[in-house]
């Protein structure tokens, strides 16, 4: 329709957009012989077995409580809670994240056989990066989902953490509840953020406000109930039948690397992000199934900010030039080997 097929190609995909990026850019080289140049992701969330949030109706999958620590830690050192001090941080969440993938996951995994004296260590080691009391990691198993946390880091200022930003802070709702009820950083920027939306897409896009949508005008919803019926199953390639459980699309993009091996990837990630650990994108990323070869056309940076990475100026900055240097590189890559 507008003659650009020759034109450079790329999908941008930011939270639940990660997830459609996958199965798009599967799609496009799989049904319509289209290969793009590279996908941007921001906010990864692909294998939502690994989501922190759900992660107490799942029991015997430990694996998000790992790939979340990284992302308390970063968060308890932000608001000075931890027991120690740490003056540079990526080397403080290094030593995390060893912590995560080799004691923790070991304790984890022993479940209700672990010993009082792995117990204890464990509990110990957690308190000191997170700055959470013993007594309460304990109580919780050495488990602790991402509601709990941001509940419980501020608990005795009656503060709960941003869980998409957890450098935000609020007052809490229920000083009782095992859960944090609401999101300070949603409630601190949402006005801001959909009044400028409003006013782009009514007044510079004129979207919304034709007879198209009956009575002249369609209402935009920052949160609605609409989430509530979408449709999660989801056939990954080559299988038969689609999936009902916990969507998976890593398949997806594995695959579309396979049909074009020219494809770049780029993940950008929020040090601050409890709704989608850092931590854990870089966990998926490593367990593509694709060859060493293929992962080398994978790029990975975090930033000091959450979930909406732009919403900090500097890391604004950082995003804007760091993505444009991705295009640059990308924009004339060669075309892929004959299938």
């Amino acid at each position: 329709r507008f003659g650009r097929y020759n034109s450079p190609k790329y999908l941008f995909g930011e939270s639940y957009g990660t997830t459609r990026s996958a199965i798009v850019a599967n799609k496009l080289a799989d049904d319509k012989g289209i290969d793009l140049n590279g996908v941007i992701l921001l906010s990864q969330i692909m294998n939502y077995d690994n989501d922190i949030d759900g992660v107490a109706m799942n029991p015997s999958i430990d694996q998000p409580y790992v790939l979340a620590l990284p992302s308390y830690a970063a968060t308890a050192w932000y608001h000075k809670r931890l027991p120690a001090e740490h003056p540079d941080l990526k080397a403080f969440l290094k030593e995390v994240e060893h912590f995560a993938l080799t004691d923790y996951t070991a304790a984890l995994q022993e479940g209700n056989a672990i010993s009082d004296a792995q117990r204890d260590a464990t509990a110990q080691k957690l308190h000191d990066y997170t700055g959470l009391p013993v007594d309460y990691i304990k109580k919780a198993d050495l488990r602790i989902n991402g509601g709990e946390f941001e509940k419980n880091l501020q608990g005795d200022k009656d503060l709960d953490t941003g869980r998409l930003d957890s450098r935000f802070s609020g007052p809490t709702m229920d000083k009782l509840s095992q859960f944090s009820y609401y999101d300070p950083q949603s409630s601190a920027m949402s006005s801001a953020y959909i009044a400028a939306f409003n006013d782009y897409a009514r007044n510079t896009l004129h979207y919304g406000n034709s007879p198209a949508f009956g009575d002249g005008y369609q209402e935009y919803k920052f949160f609605s109930d609409a989430i509530m019926k979408w449709d999660f199953s989801h056939k990954q390639p080559n299988t038969d039948f689609p999936i009902h459980g916990a969507v998976n699309v890593l398949p997806d993009l594995a695959s579309a690397m396979k049909h074009n091996p020219g494809l770049k990837v780029m993940l950008n990630q929020g040090y601050y992000d409890l709704g989608t650990p850092y931590f854990e994108g870089i966990y998926e990323m490593k367990h593509l199934p694709i060859s060493r070869e293929l992962s080398n056309n994978i790029q990975i940076v975090q930033y000091e900010s959450g979930h909406m990475v732009y919403a900090n100026e500097k890391s604004l900055t950082q995003l804007h030039d760091n993505v444009a240097k991705f295009i640059t590189q990308t924009h004339g890559a060669p075309a892929p080997v004959a299938k």
